[in-house]
């Protein structure tokens, strides 16, 4: 979509040709089509002006957003990237979200390629195969992130990254670490065994954790499965090792973000310990 010189004159309507583009990358077919994503409220736009500012295109906002986040305002112009003021319609019209709060922009999608993170010799990375729901796979991101993952990598048919929800979901962890998209489950493993990491499935078939902490101490990537299904046993069998989670309480089970968080940060905890 072209860009407008910075000005500020005020995008009054919501059909114009530019906010209907913006609005368009709310769809994976738009997204696909022009490598491009959109990031939805003040904290998602901060962070990716603060650690990937090359990739951030255009940010629209309504001048009481900016009267109040003059933070982004500001690193929206020092980098030089368009702003554009709107009205609440405007903005109402380009958002994904029901109510947003007032900024939206447009950055280019950036996935990592795994012999970048490769060549980086990662000790701890996450790999979602399957995993389906936007709100699961940015929780995912986010724990990766807060425990210090190098990365994580999204195989089979895992939602999109760039999908908004998930977009929002990581509340700016999106733009902290590699994330490697669009691979096989088993190019993957055989890159981490190459690597020297140990694959370690999060299964409720899997060996006690209690028994087999100690090994996470050692370069590990966790592998986990669809929300629904869990691991089929074909991606079962190509990690090294399949560990369940105790359940203590009545609980039937432990939602993915939450079981995925723990196991990462345990992982953490035994490596920074050692």
């Amino acid at each position: 979509m072209p860009a407008e010189p910075y000005t500020e004159s005020v995008l009054e309507n919501p059909r114009s040709p530019r906010v209907r583009a913006v609005a368009k990358l709310s769809k994976r077919a738009a997204r696909q089509e022009t490598g491009l994503f959109l990031l939805e409220g003040p904290q998602a736009a901060r962070e990716a002006l603060a650690f990937a500012p090359e990739t951030v295109l255009e940010v629209y906002a309504t001048p009481t957003a900016l009267e109040k986040h003059t933070d982004v305002r500001d690193a929206a112009e020092n980098a030089g990237i368009d702003l554009q003021y709107t009205t609440e319609a405007v903005l109402d019209a380009m958002a994904d979200t029901v109510t947003p709060q007032g900024i939206v922009a447009v950055a280019r999608q950036s996935p990592t390629a795994l012999k970048d993170v490769l060549a980086a010799g990662p000790r701890l990375v996450a790999i979602c195969e399957e995993v389906r729901d936007p709100g699961n796979l940015g929780t995912i991101i986010r724990a990766a992130d807060a425990a210090g993952a190098d990365a994580v990598i999204l195989t089979g048919r895992t939602v999109d990254p760039y999908n908004p929800k998930v977009v929002r979901s990581t509340t700016g962890s999106l733009f902290h670490l590699p994330v490697v998209v669009d691979l096989e489950l088993a190019d993957v493993v055989e890159r981490m065994h190459e690597t020297g990491l140990r694959v370690v499935a999060a299964d409720v078939q899997g060996e006690d954790f209690l028994a087999s902490r100690e090994l996470l101490s050692e370069p590990t990537a966790w592998l986990f499965g669809n929300e629904a299904r869990g691991l089929e046993d074909e991606a079962l069998a190509r990690a090294d090792l399949a560990l369940r989670l105790p359940i203590y309480g009545r609980a039937e089970s432990l939602n993915l973000a939450t079981a995925a968080s723990v196991c990462l940060y345990e992982t953490a905890f035994a490596q920074r310990a050692r």
